[in-house]
C-alpha cells in the first residue's frame, strides 16, 4: 500500500508533458499569423485580376452580397 502512495506521484508527474515556452508559442501563432495573410493576400490578388479580366472583357463587376 505505500509502494503505491509513493509511485502513484512518480507516475502522474512522468505523465505529464511540460508545457512549451512563450516564444515558442509566440513564434509558432506568428507564423500562422504570416500564413494566413499570405493566403488573404493571394486571394485578393486573384479576385481584382479577374475584375480587371472581366473590366477589360466589357462584363459588369460580380455584385457583393
Amino acid at each position: 500500500m505505500h509502494r503505491i502512495l509513493i509511485l502513484a506521484p512518480l507516475l502522474l508527474l512522468a505523465a505529464c508533458e511540460r508545457e512549451p515556452a512563450f516564444d515558442d508559442r509566440y513564434d509558432a501563432t506568428a507564423k500562422e499569423i504570416e500564413a494566413r495573410a499570405k493566403a488573404m493576400d493571394a486571394e485578393i490578388t486573384a479576385a481584382e485580376k479577374a475584375n480587371r479580366a472581366n473590366a477589360a472583357a466589357g462584363e459588369a463587376e460580380p455584385a457583393y452580397d
